[in-house]
């Protein structure tokens, strides 16, 4: 376990304390400890801590306050003491690494069907061993990718690139969700149709659309982004040119539109070309990029409407901090922040939770390798708490996929 994840189980359960040791990468998590002192214990390369975190960032500053209180060891031997405590006061700010690495696909940018390259990569996905899987659009096929490989192994599609309708093939594949036991749903674009892939099968299933194009609760006109919910195995699917998000029960032949399905429109009843979204479970909402519209909106499980979180209530496009250019993947953190591939203006957006406000952090308006080059998608690797702030990930139309951090 990293420290990064042993921070995140401490806030998940509510520890008033954790040690992290990095030379063998073990936590242990304090659940109390006594207002006139505490016990401890000396580990190699180890530290505790007592605090409040974690914070909430500032609704109108990237930086937010926590009290910590912090005792550090380094010697070999282990031993008990008892001492009081002491709580100092630190501030954090976000802050960006604008260097980003390739971790797939050509870094020159190159486009190919060889096991090294990538041709549109759009979505990706961290399986339960944090290989990562990529809907490799135009070469037709998923790639499963271990990070520090040189090339990708074909797991859904053809190796070869080449499209088709049958079971074992796929015709520009974009959305892509797993599930615990790493199997694969896979929107399929360009056959109007969602496929189940079970983990290691040479073949998928049809499990929602019929295959042709059409506008009824069993069909789609252009499937684009999917995602699921975890706890009950619900599936939503973004249905593009019928401008809707459909839900998909689990074993169920038939959707329900949860969003849009009102015509193309910047109304706040219709949506237009949504293309991106996520399931927010928190809220029990879908944060929706509206790629036509230039915006993006929550849409509340149930509502007739949304409402606006960024860009253009209209539905006019820009490059300003305020506003976007046909935005396209979307995800958020464990705090709620906001992180839109905003492809038009050929950068990636933060947004602090609750602010219409945004920070460049990859892309034109900064000092980024990922310059003039469409991203499509923007991801953080999940974790036990909900994401690693050290590795987000951008889908590049350039035919690769890059990485950058994010730290406090």
């Amino acid at each position: 376990m990293t420290c990064t994840e042993c921070t995140c189980a401490a806030l998940t359960v509510g520890a008033v304390g954790w040690n992290c040791v990095t030379s063998n990468n073990t936590c242990q998590l304090i659940s109390n400890y006594s207002a006139s002192g505490f016990h401890w214990e000396k580990i190699t390369n180890g530290s505790f801590r007592f605090t409040t975190f974690p914070p909430e960032p500032s609704t109108t500053t990237p930086s937010s306050t926590t009290s910590t209180s912090t005792t550090s060891s380094s010697t070999t031997s282990t031993s008990t003491s008892t001492t009081s405590s002491s709580t100092t006061t630190t501030a954090f700010t976000f802050q960006w690494n604008f260097t980003a690495t390739t971790v797939a696909g050509s870094a020159a940018g190159t486009s190919g069907t060889a096991a090294s390259q990538l041709n549109e990569p759009y979505v990706l996905e961290f399986d339960s061993s944090n290989a990562l899987y990529i809907s490799d659009m135009n070469n037709n096929r998923i790639q499963k990718w271990i990070i520090g490989s040189s090339n990708g192994t074909t797991v859904a599609g053809l190796a070869s690139g080449a499209s088709g309708s049958t079971s074992n093939t796929l015709n520009s594949p974009v959305g892509l969700a797993l599930d615990s036991a790493n199997n694969m749903y896979v929107s399929d674009k360009g056959n109007n149709r969602v496929m189940f892939w079970q983990s290691g099968a040479s073949s998928g299933s049809l499990i929602a659309g019929t295959g042709s194009s059409g506008s009824a609760n069993n069909q789609f006109n252009a499937p684009i982004m999917i995602d699921r919910d975890p706890s009950t195995g619900t599936l939503y699917i973004s249905d593009g040119k019928n401008h809707r998000i459909m839900r998909y029960l689990s074993n169920a032949t038939s959707g329900t539109v949860v969003a849009g399905n009102n015509g193309a429109g910047t109304g706040s009843t219709q949506l237009n070309y949504p293309y991106g979204f996520i399931f927010d479970s928190s809220t029990n909402s879908l944060l929706i990029a509206n790629l036509h519209n230039n915006n993006v909106v929550r849409w509340v499980i149930g509502a007739s409407n949304w409402t606006i979180l960024a860009g253009s209530i209209v539905g006019t496009g820009g490059s300003t901090s305020i506003l976007l250019n046909q935005p396209v993947g979307i995800t958020l953190d464990y705090y709620g922040n906001m992180y839109v591939a905003d492809s038009g203006n050929h950068r990636i957006q933060f947004f602090l939770a609750g602010q219409s406000s945004a920070t460049t952090i990859a892309g034109s308006t900064g000092v980024s390798v990922i310059i003039q080059i469409l991203p499509y998608f923007v991801g953080l690797k999940r974790i036990m708490c909900g994401a690693d702030l050290n590795n987000f990930l951008v889908g590049l139309a350039g035919q690769m996929i890059k990485k950058s951090s994010i730290y406090i």
